[in-house]
Protein backbone atom coordinates (compact mmCIF):
# COMPACT_ATOMS: atom_id res chain seq x y z
CA UNK A 1 0.00 0.00 0.00
CA UNK A 2 1.46 3.58 -0.93
CA UNK A 3 1.64 6.44 1.73
CA UNK A 4 0.71 9.72 1.78
CA UNK A 5 3.15 12.05 3.21
CA UNK A 6 1.92 14.71 5.47
CA UNK A 7 2.92 18.38 4.40
CA UNK A 8 2.93 21.15 6.76
CA UNK A 9 1.40 24.28 5.37
CA UNK A 10 1.86 28.03 6.79
CA UNK A 11 -1.35 29.02 8.51
CA UNK A 12 -1.31 32.31 6.21
CA UNK A 13 -2.27 30.68 3.40
CA UNK A 14 -5.23 29.25 4.91
CA UNK A 15 -5.97 32.28 7.02
CA UNK A 16 -5.07 35.47 5.90
CA UNK A 17 -6.09 37.26 9.46
CA UNK A 18 -6.94 36.46 12.58
CA UNK A 19 -10.19 38.88 13.52
CA UNK A 20 -11.95 37.78 10.11
CA UNK A 21 -10.22 34.56 9.14
CA UNK A 22 -10.02 32.45 11.97
CA UNK A 23 -11.30 33.03 14.29
CA UNK A 24 -14.79 32.91 12.18
CA UNK A 25 -13.67 29.55 11.48
CA UNK A 26 -12.76 28.30 14.69
CA UNK A 27 -16.54 29.81 16.67
CA UNK A 28 -18.48 27.68 14.09
CA UNK A 29 -19.84 24.42 16.00
CA UNK A 30 -17.57 21.63 13.82
CA UNK A 31 -14.21 23.56 15.00
CA UNK A 32 -15.12 24.40 18.45
CA UNK A 33 -15.94 20.72 18.70
CA UNK A 34 -12.43 19.75 17.41
CA UNK A 35 -10.95 21.89 19.97
CA UNK A 36 -13.02 20.79 22.58
CA UNK A 37 -12.25 16.80 21.94
CA UNK A 38 -8.39 18.14 22.23
CA UNK A 39 -8.63 19.71 25.49
CA UNK A 40 -11.62 17.28 27.12
CA UNK A 41 -13.79 20.07 27.89
CA UNK A 42 -17.09 20.46 25.94
CA UNK A 43 -17.51 24.38 24.62
CA UNK A 44 -20.56 26.16 24.02
CA UNK A 45 -19.64 29.28 21.82
CA UNK A 46 -21.34 32.68 23.25
CA UNK A 47 -20.01 35.53 21.21
CA UNK A 48 -17.05 36.75 19.41
CA UNK A 49 -14.66 39.73 20.39
CA UNK A 50 -16.47 39.68 23.34
CA UNK A 51 -15.58 43.51 25.10
CA UNK A 52 -13.62 43.85 28.01
CA UNK A 53 -12.84 47.14 29.26
CA UNK A 54 -10.70 48.41 25.95
CA UNK A 55 -10.08 45.35 24.64
CA UNK A 56 -11.89 42.65 22.37
CA UNK A 57 -10.95 39.07 23.34
CA UNK A 58 -11.11 36.61 20.30
CA UNK A 59 -14.52 34.20 21.53
CA UNK A 60 -15.99 33.89 25.07
CA UNK A 61 -17.60 30.17 25.29
CA UNK A 62 -19.08 28.39 28.33
CA UNK A 63 -17.92 25.26 29.72
CA UNK A 64 -21.47 23.35 29.41
CA UNK A 65 -20.75 20.83 32.56
CA UNK A 66 -20.38 23.78 34.84
CA UNK A 67 -21.83 27.01 33.25
CA UNK A 68 -18.25 28.65 33.53
CA UNK A 69 -16.71 30.96 31.45
CA UNK A 70 -14.14 29.82 28.49
CA UNK A 71 -12.19 32.51 27.30
CA UNK A 72 -9.79 32.08 24.11
CA UNK A 73 -7.52 34.00 22.50
CA UNK A 74 -5.70 33.05 18.74
CA UNK A 75 -2.61 33.80 17.58
CA UNK A 76 -1.32 33.01 13.93
CA UNK A 77 1.93 33.32 14.80
CA UNK A 78 4.83 33.04 17.43
CA UNK A 79 3.34 34.30 21.57
CA UNK A 80 4.32 37.51 22.47
CA UNK A 81 4.01 39.33 26.27
CA UNK A 82 1.24 41.38 24.51
CA UNK A 83 -1.34 38.84 24.23
CA UNK A 84 -0.05 37.12 27.44
CA UNK A 85 -0.78 40.42 29.17
CA UNK A 86 -3.93 40.36 28.03
CA UNK A 87 -4.96 36.91 28.60
CA UNK A 88 -4.76 38.02 32.13
CA UNK A 89 -6.77 41.67 31.85
CA UNK A 90 -9.74 39.12 30.03
CA UNK A 91 -9.64 36.89 33.08
CA UNK A 92 -9.53 39.68 35.46
CA UNK A 93 -12.44 41.08 33.37
CA UNK A 94 -14.32 38.73 32.50
CA UNK A 95 -13.92 36.79 35.96
CA UNK A 96 -12.95 33.61 33.34
CA UNK A 97 -11.84 30.31 34.85
CA UNK A 98 -10.74 28.62 31.77
CA UNK A 99 -7.93 30.47 29.57
CA UNK A 100 -7.09 28.63 26.31
CA UNK A 101 -4.61 30.85 24.36
CA UNK A 102 -3.99 29.36 20.88
CA UNK A 103 -0.73 30.50 19.02
CA UNK A 104 1.23 29.19 15.76
CA UNK A 105 4.42 28.46 18.44
CA UNK A 106 4.94 28.72 21.82
CA UNK A 107 7.62 30.14 23.24
CA UNK A 108 9.68 28.42 25.87
CA UNK A 109 8.88 31.52 28.74
CA UNK A 110 5.64 31.63 27.66
CA UNK A 111 5.12 27.87 27.88
CA UNK A 112 6.69 28.01 31.22
CA UNK A 113 4.19 31.47 32.50
CA UNK A 114 1.36 29.22 31.87
CA UNK A 115 2.46 26.16 33.52
CA UNK A 116 3.19 28.74 36.65
CA UNK A 117 -0.01 30.33 36.76
CA UNK A 118 -1.61 26.18 36.59
CA UNK A 119 0.81 25.67 39.49
CA UNK A 120 -0.26 28.84 42.01
CA UNK A 121 -3.68 29.04 40.96
CA UNK A 122 -6.57 26.86 42.53
CA UNK A 123 -8.96 24.50 40.71
CA UNK A 124 -10.91 28.22 39.81
CA UNK A 125 -8.40 29.07 37.54
CA UNK A 126 -7.15 26.72 34.76
CA UNK A 127 -4.65 27.41 31.52
CA UNK A 128 -3.73 25.88 28.31
CA UNK A 129 -1.52 26.73 25.39
CA UNK A 130 -2.19 24.93 22.14
CA UNK A 131 -0.31 25.43 19.18
CA UNK A 132 -2.30 25.48 15.77
CA UNK A 133 -1.18 23.47 12.90
CA UNK A 134 -2.57 22.50 9.38
CA UNK A 135 -1.62 19.77 7.05
CA UNK A 136 -2.51 18.11 3.79
CA UNK A 137 -1.97 14.89 2.53
CA UNK A 138 -1.12 15.47 -1.94
CA UNK A 139 -4.16 17.80 -3.02
CA UNK A 140 -6.30 17.09 -0.05
CA UNK A 141 -8.01 19.54 1.90
CA UNK A 142 -5.94 21.26 4.57
CA UNK A 143 -6.88 19.62 8.15
CA UNK A 144 -6.26 21.40 11.47
CA UNK A 145 -4.25 20.05 14.40
CA UNK A 146 -4.01 21.24 17.72
CA UNK A 147 -1.76 20.28 20.23
CA UNK A 148 -1.31 20.95 24.03
CA UNK A 149 1.68 22.74 25.11
CA UNK A 150 0.55 23.75 28.72
CA UNK A 151 -2.28 21.89 30.60
CA UNK A 152 -3.78 22.12 34.36
CA UNK A 153 -2.41 19.84 36.58
CA UNK A 154 -5.36 18.07 36.96
CA UNK A 155 -4.24 15.84 39.68
CA UNK A 156 -2.75 18.35 41.90
CA UNK A 157 -5.84 20.33 41.70
CA UNK A 158 -8.22 18.17 42.90
CA UNK A 159 -6.01 17.44 45.65
CA UNK A 160 -6.23 21.41 46.93
CA UNK A 161 -9.61 21.06 46.55
CA UNK A 162 -10.04 17.61 48.39
CA UNK A 163 -7.81 18.93 51.31
CA UNK A 164 -9.29 22.75 51.32
CA UNK A 165 -13.03 22.09 51.33
CA UNK A 166 -13.44 18.49 52.63
CA UNK A 167 -11.53 15.60 54.57
CA UNK A 168 -10.47 12.42 52.64
CA UNK A 169 -12.42 9.42 53.85
CA UNK A 170 -12.57 6.01 52.96
CA UNK A 171 -16.38 6.59 51.50
CA UNK A 172 -15.09 9.61 49.46
CA UNK A 173 -11.39 7.61 48.22
CA UNK A 174 -13.58 4.79 47.01
CA UNK A 175 -15.94 7.04 45.42
CA UNK A 176 -13.47 8.37 43.52
CA UNK A 177 -11.89 4.99 42.89
CA UNK A 178 -15.31 3.97 41.64
CA UNK A 179 -15.24 6.64 38.97
CA UNK A 180 -12.01 5.97 37.66
CA UNK A 181 -13.01 2.54 37.70
CA UNK A 182 -16.46 3.39 35.51
CA UNK A 183 -13.81 6.23 33.37
CA UNK A 184 -11.55 3.72 32.54
CA UNK A 185 -14.20 0.76 31.68
CA UNK A 186 -16.16 3.18 29.07
CA UNK A 187 -12.84 4.33 27.77
CA UNK A 188 -12.31 0.37 27.13
CA UNK A 189 -15.64 -0.38 25.53
CA UNK A 190 -14.90 2.70 23.43
CA UNK A 191 -18.45 4.32 24.54
CA UNK A 192 -18.73 7.68 22.78
CA UNK A 193 -19.53 8.80 26.62
CA UNK A 194 -16.80 10.86 27.66
CA UNK A 195 -15.86 11.06 31.05
CA UNK A 196 -14.37 13.32 33.42
CA UNK A 197 -11.70 13.21 35.92
CA UNK A 198 -12.72 11.68 38.94
CA UNK A 199 -13.22 13.56 41.95
CA UNK A 200 -13.51 12.85 46.13
CA UNK A 201 -17.36 13.22 45.47
CA UNK A 202 -20.53 10.70 45.05
CA UNK A 203 -21.37 11.74 41.36
CA UNK A 204 -19.41 12.70 38.30
CA UNK A 205 -20.70 15.26 35.44
CA UNK A 206 -21.20 14.51 31.84
CA UNK A 207 -21.73 16.97 29.32
CA UNK A 208 -24.56 17.08 26.79
CA UNK A 209 -23.80 20.04 24.72
CA UNK A 210 -25.31 22.90 26.01
CA UNK A 211 -24.97 24.74 29.19
CA UNK A 212 -27.62 24.76 31.86
CA UNK A 213 -27.67 21.34 30.73
CA UNK A 214 -25.79 18.24 31.83
CA UNK A 215 -25.42 14.31 32.59
CA UNK A 216 -24.33 13.22 36.10
CA UNK A 217 -23.78 9.83 36.97
CA UNK A 218 -24.45 9.27 41.21
CA UNK A 219 -24.01 6.36 43.71
CA UNK A 220 -26.27 6.49 46.83
CA UNK A 221 -25.01 4.36 50.51
CA UNK A 222 -27.86 5.46 51.80
CA UNK A 223 -30.56 3.48 49.78
CA UNK A 224 -28.29 1.70 48.24
CA UNK A 225 -29.20 2.67 44.16
CA UNK A 226 -27.25 4.13 41.00
CA UNK A 227 -28.54 6.72 39.48
CA UNK A 228 -28.53 8.85 36.06
CA UNK A 229 -29.73 12.53 36.51
CA UNK A 230 -30.48 14.99 33.31
CA UNK A 231 -29.83 18.25 35.27
CA UNK A 232 -31.85 21.13 34.16
CA UNK A 233 -30.02 23.96 35.94
CA UNK A 234 -30.05 28.21 35.36
CA UNK A 235 -32.93 31.32 35.49
CA UNK A 236 -34.89 29.38 32.74
CA UNK A 237 -34.78 26.05 34.14
CA UNK A 238 -38.63 25.26 35.18
CA UNK A 239 -38.92 26.90 31.36
CA UNK A 240 -36.71 24.39 29.39
CA UNK A 241 -38.27 21.64 31.34
CA UNK A 242 -41.79 22.58 30.41
CA UNK A 243 -40.45 22.57 26.87
CA UNK A 244 -38.49 19.57 27.31
CA UNK A 245 -41.50 18.20 28.47
CA UNK A 246 -44.07 18.74 26.01
CA UNK A 247 -41.25 17.48 23.54
CA UNK A 248 -39.55 14.48 24.55
CA UNK A 249 -41.86 12.97 27.32
CA UNK A 250 -43.65 10.58 25.59
CA UNK A 251 -41.13 9.32 23.24
CA UNK A 252 -38.39 9.44 26.15
CA UNK A 253 -40.26 6.14 28.25
CA UNK A 254 -39.59 3.99 25.00
CA UNK A 255 -36.58 5.35 23.91
CA UNK A 256 -34.85 5.75 26.83
CA UNK A 257 -36.53 3.71 29.99
CA UNK A 258 -40.32 2.98 30.44
CA UNK A 259 -38.66 3.92 34.39
CA UNK A 260 -37.63 7.24 33.82
CA UNK A 261 -38.61 9.80 36.36
CA UNK A 262 -39.30 13.34 35.09
CA UNK A 263 -39.42 16.04 38.36
CA UNK A 264 -39.62 19.63 38.55
CA UNK A 265 -38.48 19.80 41.56
CA UNK A 266 -41.34 23.19 41.91
CA UNK A 267 -39.52 24.80 45.24
CA UNK A 268 -36.07 24.01 43.62
CA UNK A 269 -33.81 26.39 40.95
CA UNK A 270 -33.49 23.05 39.05
CA UNK A 271 -35.30 20.49 37.83
CA UNK A 272 -33.86 16.36 36.72
CA UNK A 273 -35.06 13.77 34.56
CA UNK A 274 -34.09 10.78 36.78
CA UNK A 275 -33.21 6.59 36.12
CA UNK A 276 -32.62 4.90 39.71
CA UNK A 277 -31.46 0.81 39.58
CA UNK A 278 -30.94 -1.18 43.19
CA UNK A 279 -26.89 -1.21 43.92
CA UNK A 280 -24.12 -1.54 46.31
CA UNK A 281 -21.16 0.54 45.06
CA UNK A 282 -19.46 -0.84 47.83
CA UNK A 283 -19.69 -4.16 46.05
CA UNK A 284 -15.90 -4.57 44.11
CA UNK A 285 -17.51 -7.83 42.91
CA UNK A 286 -20.35 -6.03 41.37
CA UNK A 287 -19.06 -3.12 39.82
CA UNK A 288 -18.31 -4.57 36.02
CA UNK A 289 -22.31 -5.27 36.04
CA UNK A 290 -23.20 -1.65 37.21
CA UNK A 291 -20.37 0.07 35.08
CA UNK A 292 -22.43 -1.58 32.04
CA UNK A 293 -25.26 -0.10 33.07
CA UNK A 294 -24.25 3.10 33.35
CA UNK A 295 -22.85 2.76 30.13
CA UNK A 296 -26.09 1.54 28.38
CA UNK A 297 -28.22 3.75 29.91
CA UNK A 298 -25.75 6.75 30.23
CA UNK A 299 -25.32 6.45 26.04
CA UNK A 300 -29.32 5.98 25.77
CA UNK A 301 -29.64 9.88 27.62
CA UNK A 302 -27.37 11.10 25.29
CA UNK A 303 -29.08 9.81 22.43
CA UNK A 304 -32.14 10.90 22.94
CA UNK A 305 -31.54 13.93 24.91
CA UNK A 306 -28.92 15.54 23.00
CA UNK A 307 -30.97 16.28 20.33
CA UNK A 308 -33.76 17.28 22.09
CA UNK A 309 -32.22 19.79 24.05
CA UNK A 310 -30.21 21.27 21.36
CA UNK A 311 -33.41 22.05 19.98
CA UNK A 312 -35.04 24.09 22.54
Amino acid sequence: MKLGRLEKLDLRTYWKKEATDFTPWLAQEENIQLLSETIGIELEVQSQEESVGPFSADILCKDTINDHFVLIENQLEKTDHTHLGQLMTYAAGLDAVTIIWIAQKFTEEHRAALDWLNRITDDTFTFFGIEIELYKIGESAPAPMFNIVSKPNDWTKQVKRSTNSQPATDTKLLQKEYWQGLKDFMEAKKSFVKMQNPLLQHWTNIAIGRSNFHLSASVSSRDNSINIWLNIVGEQAKENYDKLYKTAYENSLTEVSKDLIWDKMDGRKMSAIMLKAPNNFTDRNDWNNQFQWFKDNLECFTKYFKLKVAEL
